[in-house]
């Protein structure tokens, strides 16, 4: 197989191009890492006409599947979470060939997981979050009680994903085994609602007080890349303006439910603004005290 695998990548071995190659094989992992291939070829490159170039190749009756990707698809992939595997890959991959230390230095950075690139990934999935336990408690209201367990439980996932990278690591895609060791509070909400012998509507009820708790224990830490935005400016902010800051483009479609949330939990103040109309008010949004989130 290792053969096969160095004929596969060889040529773009010696393209000036390529930035690293790595390989990551499924008998290494006792869990889904490679997509059900016997292999993965991870070729990483400067440029080219598609971000995503994907290849399927059988021999012998073992898979491989290539992924040809560009740097900056790569390292968006990492940093919002876009496609979960690719960081995966580097942490896990074997380096085959690595120009100018590239892949050694990417492994650097995800072992470090940079403060910065944290906080993005943090408020991402605490959007996501949010979004899925306001939809599940509507739904619960509704008494549609299927599809709220199917919102909280995602909004538990996400849950989950926040407490990792709160620990400055990077959520994997089997996320609970690494919360049992970084978040046993987490970890026993997903049990609560997984084995209680209450009935599953007294479960899903439990579990919206119980997390709602939790969430609001990390909201100010969840969401201090958009505080910290805000809190540039003295004045209040129309949702407007705060939707067209390029820095929070990654969580633009969350934007609503993040604000709504920290404007409820007292975190950011709103106050009212005349219009020409004048049974018509703009809401407007402000950053009521930063305290080093």
């Amino acid at each position: 197989m290792e053969n096969f695998q160095r004929m596969i990548y060889q040529e773009h071995a010696s393209n000036p191009n390529t930035l690293g190659i790595l390989v990551v094989e499924k008998t290494q992992f006792d869990r889904p890492i490679t997509d059900e291939f016997d292999s993965i070829l991870l070729i990483i490159v400067e440029n080219q006409e598609v971000d995503w170039f994907v290849k399927h190749y059988e021999i012998n009756g073992q898979t491989v599947a290539m992924h040809i990707v560009t740097k900056s698809i790569l390292m968006d992939w990492i940093d919002t979470s876009g496609y979960r595997r690719a960081a995966e890959w580097v942490i896990y991959g074997r380096k085959a060939y690595d120009r100018n230390e590239f892949i050694k230095g990417l492994k650097d950075e995800l072992q470090s997981f940079p403060e910065d690139k944290r906080t993005l990934r943090k408020i991402i999935d605490f959007g996501k979050l949010l979004k899925n336990f306001s939809e599940g408690k509507a739904l619960y209201e509704s008494r549609e009680v299927m599809d709220s367990y199917s919102k909280i439980l995602n909004a538990l996932h996400y849950l989950a994903r926040l407490s990792v990278v709160d620990q400055g690591y990077y959520p994997e895609v089997t996320v609970w085994n690494q919360v049992k060791n970084i978040d046993l509070e987490v970890y026993k909400l997903y049990e609560k609602l997984m084995d209680s012998t209450e009935n599953l509507e007294k479960r899903i009820e439990l579990m919206l007080i119980a997390m709602d708790f939790v969430m609001l224990n990390k909201a100010e830490s969840a969401s201090a890349h958009l505080l910290n935005l805000l809190s540039k400016e003295d004045g209040y902010w129309s949702y407007a303006s705060i939707k067209a800051l390029p820095e929070i483009e990654h969580y633009t479609l969350d934007l609503h439910a993040i604000v709504s949330y920290l404007e409820e939990k007292d975190i950011i103040d709103m106050k009212l603004l005349p219009t020409k109309n004048p049974d018509v008010f703009q809401r407007m949004y402000k950053v009521k005290e930063l305290e080093e989130v």
